[in-house]
């Protein structure tokens, strides 16, 4: 089943999400390779596809997991986590209806 990964970030993460993003997306590309990622990305915190300084608030990753608890395992070892970027991470099922 697909499951969202629907991340907030702490305030004025964008040091170390710069610091941390080839280790996250390392795992993105592993989740890719295997067939089972969806869509992943972040969410910039203005209007704009680069927020520059302004950073992101957050971000969604929805893929292929064989269980709900599956999915929050894969999702607490992101290394944004370790490093502090993300504030709260929520994991749901997913129906993907269109397109």
């Amino acid at each position: 089943m697909l499951y969202a990964i629907i991340s907030e970030d702490v305030k004025d993460s964008l040091t170390q999400r710069q610091k941390t993003r080839s280790q996250h997306l390392e795992r993105l590309t592993q989740l890719k390779d295997q067939g089972r990622l969806v869509l992943a990305g972040p969410h910039p915190a203005i209007d704009t596809e680069d927020p520059g300084s302004a950073g992101f608030t957050g971000s969604l990753i929805v893929a292929l997991f064989d269980s709900l608890q599956q999915a929050e395992q894969w999702a607490e070892k992101d290394p944004y986590i370790a490093a502090g970027v993300y504030d709260k991470v929520t994991v749901k099922p997913f129906k993907k209806v269109l397109p």
